[in-house]
């Protein structure tokens, strides 16, 4: 006699559900841009019904919102740790550049360009640009500060050297749809040329500099299945 065994469907719990959906949407705002952001598209990504992204998001404009400071934030804590027990804020700052530089770094500067666009009709994004903005003022203020009381900088306004070196990224990041390939030297490092001149260091100072000696990132934990949480939503017919 034959017998089978029903296959208990495991469902996540709202928590890495909604998780899953903002990372989907990250990754999708990243590589497409941030009109590829539809509830639909979400759903489609993830093999889902569209009624289970509304349950997260009833708004796409949140969505869209929540997909560039998931994608910011990422970028920011890449680029710039918040904690930075490892190494000095010279080797830092000249990490910061270095990961700043190259065709790797397009994909965020072609997302900050969307976004900055897009902000203009979009309210909820206009906020999340603003807060991001904010963020990475903050996060560079305040290695410029550390590196002040350690010696290593020379800025009576850390704040406004930050802002200084940020703006010119930022112009820098505009022309990530531009071929770049005849670009002159002092324009490629006009960046760290004006970091290097509002912080009183020499020419040079943040190239070629050893790298934080960051300890190996664990080996990523084997994904295991989430236990069933009743308060998921059904997926509507």
């Amino acid at each position: 006699m034959s017998s089978s065994v029903q296959r208990k469907r495991i469902r996540k719990t709202p928590e890495a559900r909604r998780a899953e959906i903002v990372e989907t949407a990250a990754r999708v705002a990243l590589t497409e841009g941030l009109e590829c952001v539809t509830l639909r598209r979400i759903a489609e990504e993830l093999a889902v019904r569209p009624g289970l992204i509304s349950h997260y998001f009833p708004s796409a404009e949140d969505l869209v919102g929540e997909a560039f400071s998931v994608a910011a934030t990422g970028e920011l804590d890449a680029l710039l740790p918040a904690d930075r027990p490892h190494g000095t804020p010279t080797q830092y700052l000249a990490r910061y550049f270095a990961l700043s530089a190259g065709e790797a770094y397009d994909d965020i500067s072609r997302l900050w360009i969307n976004a900055r666009h897009l902000s203009r009709y979009r309210p909820v994004l206009r906020d999340r640009v603003a807060e991001q903005e904010l963020a990475s003022d903050d996060r560079l203020e305040r290695l410029i500060h550390e590196g002040v009381e350690r010696g290593e900088f020379r800025t009576d306004d850390p704040r406004a050297t930050a802002i200084q070196i940020l703006v010119v990224l930022d112009g820098l990041g505009a022309h990530a749809n531009t071929d770049r390939t005849n670009r002159p030297e002092a324009v490629t490092r006009m960046a760290l040329t004006t970091a290097e001149r509002e912080l009183g260091l020499p020419h040079g100072a943040l190239t070629d500099v050893p790298a934080p000696a960051d300890p190996a990132e664990p080996a990523e934990a084997a994904e295991s299945a989430e236990p069933t949480d009743p308060a998921e939503p059904t997926e509507p017919a």
